[in-house]
């Protein structure tokens, strides 16, 4: 009703003024006779009122419609009232969202043939990487860590891109089971022994029971861990040799821990760590910062049904905290 009072309210204006100028015409012409100019009055707005009725009533469903906010995109396609301007609406809304959604289809179409050729393309890669540690192997110390430290940035590269172009379709990957945390924590330490050594930063596991079980994908968990793992690591390397993974329970929860003593995050950057591809100012200090690492293990948490937190002091190291 609001939307048909307000479009109507020019309308409604100009027909009272049209009486008062009808009114000041008989008046000052000599006809004095009230009855008969009030009488001529309620006739025209009573006329006004039934055309006003009728208006709204035979498009009542229309304003309704304009009035509501859509929830789903087809709604907008509900057949409305017969009247002329409703029916060259709905003809311009149904022809505007096949359009759309013929876009969205192709659209689609070529983020999965983007996202098909990533993903070979990664899975080619790794196969001279492979080949190149194994020759990496006959070499003597220290050309041959020079050679697994930089294979190793590659492999975590291709790593990286891998899981961020999943990130899309993570639902159709997800395999949720029951996992027992310190056989997982112990796996993801130990597939980082190199980036421990080259670094000199080691990692202390603590746990308070060793049969903690959550309920997770264990492929998206262990690249969660391994995020937070290489994180400290990185931001601790030349201020501290050692970082701490703790599991431990809270009441009704699950949490794995990874605390480092490095150069912690300005205070600033706390909201901002989760953003895609914001890498703050340690980023301008540690090169190798991309800003997706943080980015994909709160997107994955989420949709694993976990929270993240983060607690840090510039100087003195972070904590993060995967919540089950």
């Amino acid at each position: 009703m609001k939307l048909f009072l307000r479009e109507h309210a020019v309308l409604i204006i100009v027909q009272f003024i049209q009486f008062l100028l009808i009114v000041s015409i008989f008046w000052l012409s000599g006809f004095r006779n009230m009855k008969i100019i009030l009488y001529s009055v309620f006739l025209g707005s009573f006329l006004l009122l039934l055309y006003l009725l009728y208006y709204y009533f035979s498009r009542r469903k229309f304003y309704e419609r304009l009035s509501k906010p859509v929830g789903r995109l087809d709604e907008s396609l509900q057949e409305l009232d017969q009247a002329p301007i409703a029916e060259k609406l709905y003809e311009l809304l149904k022809t505007q969202y096949y359009e759309y959604e013929k876009q969205i289809i192709n659209m689609s179409e070529k983020q999965e043939e983007h996202l098909s050729f990533i993903d070979r393309w990664i899975h080619q890669m790794k196969t001279p990487l492979s080949v190149i540690e194994l020759m990496a192997k006959e070499l003597d110390e220290p050309e041959s860590s020079s050679f697994r430290e930089e294979t190793d940035r590659i492999k975590n590269g291709l790593n990286m891109s891998l899981y961020m172009a999943r990130l899309k379709t993570i639902e159709q990957d997800l395999q949720i089971e029951k996992i027992t945390l310190l056989p997982l924590i112990q796996e993801v330490s130990q597939d980082n022994k190199r980036l421990f050594i080259r670094n000199n930063v080691y990692p202390e596991i603590k746990t308070e029971n060793e049969k903690i079980v959550v309920e997770s994908d264990e492929k998206w968990l262990f690249f969660m861990v391994t995020q937070l793992i290489q994180n400290a690591v990185k931001y601790s390397a030349g201020k501290s040799t050692h970082i701490e993974i703790s599991i431990h329970a809270r009441p009704g929860q699950a949490i794995v821990e990874v605390e480092d003593y490095g150069v912690g995050i300005p205070k600033e950057d706390l909201k901002r760590i989760f953003n895609p591809f914001y890498t703050g100012v340690n980023g301008r200090k540690f090169r190798e910062s991309t800003g997706v690492g943080l980015f994909l293990v709160k997107e994955v948490a989420a949709y694993l049904g976990h929270n993240v937190e983060v607690k840090s002091n510039v100087g003195s190291g972070s904590i993060f905290r995967i919540v089950f």
